[in-house]
């Protein structure tokens, strides 16, 4: 696949920082911290991010949920009008599928929390949901980097969001750890794999398609940056989510690049960016 020199040098910067992500989660899976206690306590947080999460430059960075509910009020009088303010049915689709899947993954993980969770311990509430230390810290420097940089801070926040899908990715292989957390990683893996499959090509495309952007060098430059900051506050974001199965000293290795790199899937992400060409 042809992508400029900038965007690959992107995706290799960002590689053993998405490995480092995955690492994380691979680790728990089979980690001495691991728990009744701390599996609730992460399907908890990550049903946070799913119905609160914000910092991708979501409408008036309101989250996943109320900026796409609160945006498609907003541009309901204007669907089509073909005026100044006109807004296109096609994005206004987008926005509801974007609603739609956000909640959908906001399910799946509460859906496997109610069925792990013991009988003494209430169902999920989402309005009773509670962030951490370190997701504030990241969604906090997504905000400076987008107030700070407009349309490049939201470009770099888009291309970090989500880690690569290294969460739901390492969560459809724990179907195949057979030990006493045997019914959670069935539940898990479960709802990962539906999630992976809705976010995966639209990441790639995400990633891929920053070339038709008019990007330019130093432009890329300064992405790269952001980019790699964000992606180390994602690390340290994850490993607090999952009670910190890697040691400070194993997160400062995955920031020297001690860490075999993720793969990058360039021909999924070409396969992706043609039938978005042929639409």
């Amino acid at each position: 696949m042809a992508l400029s020199t900038e965007l690959q040098r992107l995706i290799d910067v960002s590689a053993p920082l998405w490995a480092g992500e995955a690492e994380v989660v691979r680790t728990y899976w089979t980690s001495p911290v691991r728990d009744m206690e701390t599996d609730l306590l992460w399907i908890r947080r990550q049903c946070s991010k799913e119905f609160n999460g914000s910092g991708i430059g979501e409408y008036k960075n309101m989250g996943v949920f109320m900026g796409p509910l609160m945006e498609l009020q907003e541009v309901f009088p204007n669907i089509d009008t073909g005026g100044p303010n006109s807004i296109s049915r096609h994005y206004v689709l987008d926005l509801i599928e974007t609603l739609k899947d956000e909640y959908e993954h906001f399910c799946l993980f509460s859906d496997a929390y109610d069925r792990i969770k013991p009988d003494d311990v209430p169902s999920m509430n989402p309005h009773e949901l509670a962030t951490w230390d370190e997701d504030v810290s990241l969604t906090s420097l997504r905000h400076s980097h987008i107030a700070e940089h407009g349309k490049l801070g939201i470009r770099a926040s888009r291309f970090t969001e989500g880690g690569y899908c290294t969460l739901f990715r390492e969560g459809m292989r724990a179907k195949d750890i057979g030990d006493e957390f045997a019914l959670a990683n069935g539940l898990i893996a479960s709802a990962c794999t539906t999630i992976f499959e809705d976010e995966f090509g639209h990441m790639l495309e995400g990633i891929a398609g920053l070339d038709s952007e008019g990007w330019s060098a130093d432009e890329f430059k300064l992405m790269e940056e952001l980019v790699v900051d964000q992606l180390q506050h994602r690390v340290r974001m994850r490993n607090a989510e999952f009670s910190f199965p890697l040691t400070e000293e194993r997160v400062q290795e995955v920031f020297a690049g001690k860490i075999e790199p993720e793969p990058f899937d360039y021909a999924a992400a070409e396969a992706r960016l043609m039938a978005h060409a042929a639409e």
